[in-house]
């Protein structure tokens, strides 16, 4: 992937994507006296009406889904390109250097799943390492 590339696609998802991250309780099995666990759901997703875009966005990450996404009626149809968990830090590291509006979230998903990158100040990643590491 070109960095114009991933610079593209920040652009989109600062305008059209969405980064959810909380700790929720989930039931193992819906039965009465049965524990309550608290997992992470850690999930990023752009959504728009130009299936073209969302269907080159998946492409070019090679992850998460791509699927109709349902709408009320009336409404125009809408695509959506999720990613969730490991797949999700994998694409919020790429976007990283790009995004502007959806920065502090993606710093979230960083931070959540590699807690050694908060050592390094202000910058939740090290913005020339990982441009060393990428070439």
């Amino acid at each position: 992937m070109e960095i114009s590339e991933a610079a593209y696609v920040a652009g989109l998802f600062d305008g059209e994507g969405s980064v959810y991250i909380k700790r929720m309780d989930q039931m193992k099995h819906k039965r009465p006296g049965k524990p309550v666990h608290k997992v992470w759901v850690v999930r990023m997703e752009m959504a728009m009406t130009d299936k073209e875009v969302i269907k080159w966005c998946y492409e070019l990450f090679g992850c998460g889904s791509f699927g109709e996404r349902k709408v009320k009626p009336g409404y125009k149809r809408q695509w959506r390109w999720r990613v969730s968990h490991r797949d999700a830090l994998y694409v919020a590291k790429i976007l990283w250097p790009h995004a502007k509006t959806k920065l502090h979230k993606i710093e979230q998903i960083i931070d959540h799943y590699e807690p050694r990158a908060q050592e390094l100040g202000d910058n939740v990643v090290d913005l020339e390492t990982e441009r060393q590491i990428r070439q």
